[in-house]
């Protein structure tokens, strides 16, 4: 059936935070999300989440690119599907992105809209988005920590196990011998029947790199990710991987089924991590994640932001299936909490995946009301 949508509602929101959230390329003064509503003829909405992590003035950015440069493309427009709407919009966006040289954004906001517009029909079938996607989807999918700072790695490791987690990824990509020394210490400390994953997000060369590994021959972790920037030549990325003896994480940089096709086939992850907010939506990251599954790959959706995106992500791993874990960054957001992606559950190291429709989500929390910097409410 043919979906016309005929209202659009986009709001922006940031929260102050007391503890700043540092990574290697810069730091979060405050935790921002943009939260986006479709409806159609019938009434009937769905929701999607946008990123806006960063630069800075994402969130805003982001809102007005839906209202500015999206409105003309949705508002009484008809698709037969969420993988029309999101082929239809990449398609009559490319100029427009392409005269400003803003791919990314343009991607981030397709794929909330993309997202909303899946949450939509799956509404409409009275499914589930992970059994819309997969009459398979498991009921829950677990979880690993993440966010977490290496100087107070002691400390969150501790909070986190607490609260139910059993893998756990810190940040590198600070100081070398510091993040050695203290990884190796970490790792001392935990339990065999623990994980410890480190995220260096793009912070080395080559070079760097290599010297990381070779400081730490007989470290286990779980995972590496991004020990070199997405874009580093791929004969860089097989010389890595050619001597490491920690399986390479990737993806939440990666963008288009080409994109992520090249990914799959270099041989150099056991671990991808498509970041449904980022690019492709459910359209693009469903595939992806089918074709990570293929390839025996490890499929490990990335999300670091409010709870909408969170919730689409673990229907996304609850669809794909595998042995992927759900990221979950523990450091304190309101505007992930608020919407109680474990259903009132103490344990966050597994999420249960709700059976209502769509992704279970009707109305926006209340208290997330006084975080709103815009909102921006369009229909005819």
């Amino acid at each position: 059936m043919t979906i016309t949508l005929t209202r659009i509602t986009v709001s922006a929101y940031r929260v102050p935070i007391t503890s700043p959230v540092a990574t290697s390329f810069g730091v979060m003064t405050n935790r921002p999300a943009v939260f986006v509503r479709l409806e159609d003829q019938d009434g009937t909405f769905g929701w999607g989440e946008i990123f806006a992590n960063w630069p800075a003035a994402g969130a805003e950015h982001r809102a007005r690119l839906v209202v500015e440069d999206m409105a003309d493309l949705l508002l009484d427009q008809s698709f037969d599907s969420a993988p029309d709407l999101f082929a239809t919009l990449t398609r009559n966006t490319h100029i427009r992105a392409l005269q400003c040289g803003e791919w990314g954004p343009f991607r981030q906001v397709i794929a909330g809209l993309d997202t909303a517009m899946t949450d939509l029909a799956a509404r409409r079938a009275d499914l589930s988005v992970a059994r819309f996607l997969s009459p398979d989807a498991a009921t829950s999918v677990p979880c690993y920590a993440s966010g977490i700072a290496i100087a107070q790695a002691a400390d969150q490791i501790a909070q986190s196990r607490d609260a139910g987690f059993r893998t756990f990824k810190v940040k590198i990509g600070f100081d070398m011998t510091r993040d050695t020394g203290l990884l190796t210490q970490i790792l001392r400390d935990l339990p065999p029947s623990e994980t410890l994953c480190a995220d260096a997000n793009q912070a080395w060369a080559l070079a760097e790199a290599q010297a990381f590994l070779a400081a730490c021959p007989d470290m286990h972790l779980g995972w590496l990710e991004e020990p070199l920037p997405a874009d580093a030549p791929q004969a860089d990325w097989r010389a890595l991987a050619a001597m490491s003896h920690i399986p390479l994480a990737g993806g939440e940089n990666i963008t288009g089924s080409d994109g992520f096709g090249d990914a799959i086939a270099s041989d150099v992850f056991g671990v991808l991590q498509p970041d449904i907010a980022k690019w492709g939506g459910f359209s693009g990251s469903w595939p992806v994640a089918q074709a990570i599954r293929k390839a025996g790959l490890r499929f490990c959706p990335h999300f670091l932001g409010g709870g909408i995106g969170l919730i689409a992500s673990a229907h996304l791993l609850a669809a794909a299936g595998g042995d992927g874990v759900l990221e979950v960054d523990v450091n304190p957001n309101p505007l992930r909490d608020a919407f109680d992606p474990w259903q009132g559950a103490a344990n966050r190291g597994h999420m249960s995946v709700s059976n209502a429709p769509g992704l279970g989500i009707t109305d926006l929390p209340a208290e997330i009301t006084d975080f709103t910097t815009t909102t921006h409410d369009l229909h005819h």
